[in-house]
């Protein structure tokens, strides 16, 4: 009797593959876990100074790899199935990420369909906004901090000016100046409060100050802050608007996503900048 053979179709045969591939990569976490806890229970047991030498003798690894798979333990034990599907390389990858946002982090980017290599840049780029956002928060808190104490000495001021002042025009104009820079001085003030409440914008959505400028602009406020003088305290505040307006410039700017549009803008603020360069320049 001739026995007949079915041919399989290539989506069969690749079917199972993937199977055969969300299977094993599956085994490997587990795996990977299961080592990582006996790691721990072999490390607490151990003397300082030992752990190096029992790793290379009795298991050999590295301590950065017995380290990862420690942490996989740790990390991904608990919440094995909404992580199962990762492969090792992928797993120690997103040790990057904070714990909490891990799940979200890879239901949110299709951690599934990238290679290892891309999902590391993907995190480098989150950690470095992640850092950038940290430093643009404490500079934003240090700010308002010297922000609220102007606030203090100019509502001082302004209360020493009342009481002492007399109907000149001298006093009438000068109670004027410190009514006007101490609500430019509260109002940027309530702008970096909401700076620090709102939520941060993504990366690819930012057009930031060139790193070349904003040291400099850096070295100019840390001068600012030392000054006590009233007409170099209004021109602080003058500039600290004026770069706050700047970056919300560049923030809208990114929003536009017509390239000929955008590009027009940008020509737009070159033009604005070189006159007022050459309008500095004139004056100075």
């Amino acid at each position: 009797m001739t026995q007949l053979i079915t041919e399989r179709s290539t989506d069969v045969i690749a079917a199972e593959i993937n199977a055969i591939k969300f299977q094993t990569q599956t085994m490997m976490l587990q795996a990977s876990a299961e080592i990582g806890k006996r790691l721990i229970e072999a490390k607490e047991q151990l003397p300082h100074g030992e752990w190096g030498k029992w790793l290379k003798e009795n298991v050999e690894y590295s301590q950065s790899t017995a380290n990862n798979l420690m942490q996989i333990h740790m990390e991904y034990s608990s919440n094995s199935q909404a992580f199962g599907s990762l492969s090792y390389s992928k797993a120690v990858a997103l040790l990057g990420i904070d714990a909490d946002d891990r799940e979200v982090f890879i239901q949110e980017n299709s951690v599934d369909e990238m290679s290892t290599r891309e999902l590391k840049k993907v995190i480098k780029e989150k950690q470095k906004l992640e850092k950038q956002i940290a430093e643009q928060k404490a500079d934003a808190t240090k700010e308002k901090s010297l922000l609220e104490k102007n606030i203090q000495d100019l509502v001082q001021q302004l209360e020493d000016a009342r009481v002492q002042s007399s109907e000149s025009e001298d006093s009438k104009k000068e109670i004027n100046r410190l009514t006007q820079e101490l609500a430019v001085a509260e109002s940027r003030a309530k702008k970096l409060e909401e700076s620090l409440k709102a939520k941060p914008i993504e990366a690819a959505t930012v057009e930031v100050i060139p790193e070349s400028v904003q040291k400099e602009l850096d070295q100019l406020r840390s001068k600012l802050n030392e000054s006590t003088d009233p007409a170099e305290i209004k021109f602080k505040i003058r500039f600290e608007s004026l770069i706050n307006e700047f970056s919300s410039t560049l923030e809208a700017l990114s929003e536009i996503s017509n390239s000929d549009t955008n590009q027009k803008y940008k020509n737009a603020i070159h033009k604005l900048m070189d006159k007022m360069r050459a309008t500095l320049d004139g004056e100075l």
